[in-house]
């Protein structure tokens, strides 16, 4: 049966067949072989596949099929017929990535949405960093996501050198860093920038197209809707009714 799962037992005797063929027959099949090694008892090959059916190939012509899936790799064997085998299921993309300044009000709503999304925030603070410097440890973690959420709130002030009148609001320095590694490891369209809006705030570029959704005090009234969006058209299942 198709994607059945089924452990033989490894004793079950099948028809007479040479290596060379059984792999021809699977290789023609479409299974593929991801090991393939001597028996421990020196009496035969075992081949195991990627589907996690093993194949054992004794020297003196017969052989047995155990492991998961096997039910269609042995009708493959036994008879030459090919059962369909289920398409493999779509990956759920879930893990977002979150870069995060000072304020902690913010980081927190941020967090809770994605978790009520039935989504995994990777969180920096929150991870090991087994001897990794903070960059590091970013391009290491970020491999596991898909997107970045990056929270840009009015955590410092500056202005150009003899014109404090220009003073305004502006992310973290360590923000920016991080967000220039983010569009350059994950692209513009899976980085979005929940801009906290306030009087005087710098946005942390100017480059075109990155995606900015501001926000005052409630983010997830104020923005949630649009990440949902922005996440979505990159692959991303958020259900409707959890917005």
């Amino acid at each position: 049966m198709a994607g059945h799962e089924h452990v033989r037992s490894a004793d079950v005797k099948c028809p007479n067949m040479e290596l060379a063929e059984i792999k021809s027959r699977l290789a023609k099949a479409g299974y593929t072989v991801k090991e393939e090694k001597r028996l421990s008892n020196k009496t035969g090959t075992q081949l195991r596949l990627t589907n996690g059916a093993i194949v054992n190939v004794f020297d003196k012509g017969s052989y047995n099929v155990q492991g998961t899936n096997s039910d269609a790799v042995e009708a493959l064997l036994n008879d030459g017929v090919i059962v369909e085998r289920a398409a493999p299921a779509a990956v759920r993309l879930t893990r977002v990535f979150v870069v995060y300044g000072h304020d902690q009000n913010a980081r927190t709503q941020l967090e809770a949405m994605l978790r009520r999304w039935g989504l995994e925030p990777i969180i920096m603070d929150q991870l090991p960093s087994e001897g990794q410097t903070i960059i590091e440890k970013l391009v290491s973690y970020a491999n596991d996501a898909q997107f970045a959420v990056v929270l840009a709130t009015p955590d410092d002030e500056g202005h150009r050198a003899d014109h404090p009148g220009e003073r305004a609001f502006r992310a973290r320095q360590n923000v920016v860093l991080e967000l220039g590694i983010l569009l350059q490891k994950l692209g513009r369209r899976r980085v979005a920038i929940l801009l906290k809006e306030q009087e005087k705030m710098e946005r942390p570029s100017d480059i075109q197209g990155l995606i900015y959704i501001p926000f005052r005090d409630n983010l997830e009234k104020e923005a949630g809707v649009l990440l949902a969006k922005e996440m979505c058209a990159q692959g991303y299942n958020i259900e409707v009714s959890k917005l």
